[in-house]
């Protein structure tokens, strides 16, 4: 599994040594110690931390976006899908922008959906679906395509959940709605591109969706978005999410 080499939330590099939380250089321990890690608050066996006090275990060091997403997904039991992105958006793994958000749309909204219907199996196999089908969203799609793919999100969201196919008739009628709508209200911001307030936009909208058309209330909760420090094209207080609270 490779690392990581992108940029995170507060708009630093991934250290290419030290502490992935405050860059502080580590200290190693002369005897090994249970720690709690400060990315994924498991106990375990560490030999090291950062001179302020943080453990990270190895599995937490080597992650890449989609494992990260994937693996948090399939333990998580949140029902509210712009909570359980914020808290994934937060992870050193996750750039401010790239296209590990393509399948983070899809991977919480997949997740909340089966998580409120209690089928915690089911939402393992789709998670590893609609992962598939992120990843054939390229990098830059919203503006080389002019298709984000952050409401592609919502669409492959939407399939994944009706069983829809090329052959399909309301499925099909329902993920190419999803995605032209989620994609008109991405249109209506403007630019430039702005990985989070996207996603934002597009889970909001995919919460009104689920109830209005699949029948399936999916609450959100009110977005204040943290990540606008890592972002130097951020549009400010012309986002409708920068400095809510």
């Amino acid at each position: 599994m490779s690392g990581c080499i992108f940029l995170i939330g507060m708009n630093k590099t991934r250290p290419e040594s030290g502490c992935l939380i405050c860059s502080e250089d580590l200290v190693y321990l002369e005897e090994k110690a249970q720690m709690e890690c400060a990315i994924c608050n498991e106990t375990k066996w560490a030999d090291a931390q950062c001179q302020s006090g943080h453990f990270i275990c190895d599995q937490c060091h080597s992650n890449n976006p989609d494992d990260w997403i994937e693996q948090q997904c399939c333990k998580s039991t949140a029902t509210d899908p712009v909570q359980l992105a914020i808290e994934l958006m937060r992870h050193p793994c996750v750039a401010m922008h790239g296209p590990e958000h393509h399948f983070l749309v899809p991977a919480v909204l997949v997740t909340a959906w089966y998580n409120l219907k209690n089928d915690f199996e089911t939402k393992k196999q789709k998670l590893v679906e609609a992962r598939k089908r992120a990843q054939t969203v390229v990098g830059g799609a919203c503006g080389f395509h002019g298709a984000c793919g952050a409401a592609i999100g919502v669409g492959i969201f939407t399939s994944i959940v009706l069983d829809a196919n090329p052959l399909s008739v309301e499925g099909y009628r329902l993920a190419n709605k999803a995605t032209a709508e989620a994609l008109a209200r991405i249109a209506e911001r403007g630019g430039p591109r702005c990985c989070k307030r996207n996603v934002f936009i597009a889970l909001e909208y995919a919460s009104g969706f689920s109830e209005e058309h699949l029948g399936q209330p999916m609450p959100v909760q009110k977005i204040s978005c943290e990540f606008y420090p890592g972002n130097r094209e951020c549009l400010k207080r012309k986002c409708d999410y920068y400095g809510k609270s």
